[in-house]
């Protein structure tokens, strides 16, 4: 029995060299081809800030080993990009909103003004707070709620699209 096991693989072998050398001798064996992109990809927006949407549209060029690295590096590089624009954007509305609950209004009027201009596009000097106020007696006694109906009013008015 071990030797009917040593003579089929021994067939075995001799059959994968004969079939190898044969089709190296036709050429029927195409190689490996260029990688020429597909022509589907689906590159991020460069007008506008990224969404969630927009992420999960975005398709790369295949090519025989894979996705073409340049279009996912670019993606990438947007991607960090468009996340680190965003939580400079909340750290802003954070310390406007502190500002509004601490009766700053001028410190929180200079957010509002540099995360419009940011928005927007613009060029803005860069924002100096100012000195700590004391919050009003007034407000202080109210829980703050002014301020919270004031951030509303203006978030209403001014609200970032994505």
């Amino acid at each position: 029995m071990g030797e009917f096991f040593l003579l089929l693989i021994g067939a075995l072998v001799v059959g994968a060299i004969v079939f190898g050398v044969a089709v190296l001798i036709t050429g029927d064996d195409p190689g490996i081809e260029g990688d020429e992109p597909d022509g589907r990809a689906i590159p991020l927006p460069t007008s506008r800030p990224l969404g969630e949407v927009d992420v999960s549209q975005v398709r790369f060029d295949t090519v025989v080993r894979g996705y073409r690295m340049g279009q996912v590096d670019q993606a990438i590089r947007r991607a960090a990009y468009d996340i680190g624009y965003k939580e400079e954007l909340i750290q802003v509305l954070e310390a406007e909103v502190k500002a509004l609950r601490e009766g700053r209004t001028e410190e929180a009027d200079a957010f509002r003004d540099a995360r419009q201009a940011a928005v927007s596009g613009a060029t803005v000097a860069p924002v100096v707070p100012a000195p700590a106020v004391e919050a009003p007696a007034d407000l202080v006694a109210s829980g703050g709620d002014e301020s919270a109906d004031v951030l509303d009013s203006e978030d209403a008015a001014v609200s970032p699209s994505p």
